[in-house]
């Protein structure tokens, strides 16, 4: 809004790819029936005592390193305590003064610039429960635990974000960073990659942030940007109607397309931090980080840049392409079974970015190549490098390949789907549709040299789409001379 600067700091809770919880045996799945996997440890019986999972730590160290944090030899648990009904114990285990992971940053591009957003902490904590409303026949609530002690990294950002586009695509890049170590499943339906928004506006031209809101969990990209947006408007009609800002936790409203007051916003002192004394200090080796760096993966950005670089492929195909590991891996594989090269390159790229993509939104599913086969890609490929099939064959074969599998030259024999590039053949339907088209030849040969696209359409179509593009306009431009 004119005359006022939006600023923003994310964060960002991301549950960890592990088989159990953080400090129980509990397994971690989705969906269970409530409050089936939970024990006397992550329901807070008295007595029991934590057993801190090795896995969280490693995860949290090697997402520190990809995001280039500072790791802490020494971090410190820590209660968080408050009252909620899905928070068993009355505290939550968490890190404060102490966290694993230090400074760091996200990088990004938007439109065709580069952002760098600043991290203040990377540390672990456990996840609370989840409250059920309205589900039993009374209209009563009840609390399911099968997601208390669920391992979470919290991923604070600096407030460095000046718009909705560039949260938007922080989010982006930090999600594809996570995923392609392996630490995150970046589900946001299920809420295992969720985030908090904290959100103040001031005057353009000021370096005083103004006073922050807080915008609780939400786990949606369209959300995201309804919240800021309303949160922005209504900070704005506060301000300039001489009005202040109360800082507070707020809750966003889908339905209504509003955020609305939660609670008061608490600070550090209101929790009553203090160190967990059920757990000791995390201390991690330096040879332990050494060996989690070496063994970090090619990141989502550096491979973008390597495909630009070495493929000759554009920023956007390259983006799309590694947004996910898994297309990543698969264009990866489908260009060696090719046999690499820059042509070959772009030819994948732009089949998987185009009717792989559309068949996998289609499907809605979650393998984003369906049943489709890196070396079966290649070969289509290769049947349209040999003039075999052309564009309504290639949408036909990966059609079925995407949803039955196979082989590519064995679907192009079994539905007839293979070019007619016979001249002979192309000239007979080139010659009929010359003789029943008079004066669009007359035009063409007047001059009107977009014509000849005309033209070879109508002999595509009296070939039934068979007819190979190439031949079909070498036999016309013979047939009809120069414009």
């Amino acid at each position: 809004m004119s005359g006022w600067q939006l600023v923003i700091g994310l964060e960002v809770h991301a549950q960890l790819l592990t088989r159990s919880k953080i400090f129980c045996g509990c397994p971690t799945t989705f969906g269970a029936e409530p409050n089936a996997h939970v024990c006397p440890v992550c329901l807070g019986m008295p007595g029991v005592l934590p057993a801190l999972n090795r896995q969280v730590v490693e995860f949290a160290v090697r997402t520190g390193l990809a995001l280039g944090c500072a790791i802490q030899e020494k971090s410190v648990f820590a209660r968080k305590n408050y009252f909620y009904p899905d928070l068993p114990k009355g505290y939550q285990v968490s890190q404060y003064e102490l966290p694993i992971c230090q400074g760091g940053e996200v990088e990004f591009a938007l439109d065709g610039a580069e952002r760098r957003v600043r991290l203040t902490r990377i540390h672990m904590e456990e996840d609370a429960g989840k409250n059920l409303h309205g589900v039993a026949a009374d209209g009563s609530s009840g609390v399911d635990l099968n997601r208390a002690g669920v391992p979470l990294l919290e991923i604070v950002s600096e407030p460095d974000i000046r718009s909705i586009d560039e949260a938007v695509e922080y989010l982006k890049a930090l999600r594809a960073v996570l995923m392609y170590l392996g630490v995150n499943d970046g589900n946001l339906e299920e809420g295992s990659f969720r985030c908090d928004a904290n959100v103040s506006v001031m005057p353009v031209g000021s370096t005083v942030l103004g006073t922050r809101c807080e915008i609780k969990n939400m786990n949606s990209f369209r959300f995201l940007r309804q919240a800021i947006e309303y949160e922005m408007r209504r900070q704005v009609e506060i301000l300039e109607g001489g009005g202040k800002i109360v800082q507070e936790t707020r809750l966003f409203d889908p339905q209504r397309g509003e955020t609305r007051s939660m609670r008061s916003k608490e600070e550090a002192h209101d929790y009553r931090y203090f160190p967990e004394p059920d757990l000791p200090p995390v201390r991690v080796p330096a040879a332990w980080i050494e060996e989690a760096r070496r063994a970090l993966p090619e990141l989502p950005r550096a491979r973008a840049a390597r495909y630009q670089r070495d493929l000759g492929l554009s920023a956007y195909d390259a983006a799309v392409l590694t947004a996910d590991r898994r297309t990543a891996e698969f264009f990866d594989a489908a260009l060696v079974a090719r046999g690499g090269g820059a042509e070959a390159a772009k030819r994948i790229a732009n089949l998987i970015n185009g009717e792989v993509a559309r068949l996998a939104n289609e499907a809605g599913s979650g393998a984003p190549q369906g049943k489709l086969a890196p070396a079966a890609l290649a070969g289509v490929v290769r049947l349209v490098d040999e003039g075999v099939i052309g564009g309504p064959g290639v949408r036909q074969v990966i059609e079925e390949l995407f949803r039955e599998g196979g082989d590519p030259q064995a679907i192009v024999a079994a539905r007839g789907l293979a070019q007619v590039s016979d001249e002979s053949a192309v000239e007979a339907a080139a010659d009929a549709v010359i003789a029943a088209s008079p004066d669009e030849v007359a035009r063409y040969r007047a001059g009107n040299a977009k014509l000849l696209g005309f033209l070879v359409g109508q002999v595509m179509k009296g070939m039934k789409g068979k007819g190979n593009p190439a031949v079909v306009n070498a036999v016309l431009r013979r047939k009809l001379g120069s414009p």
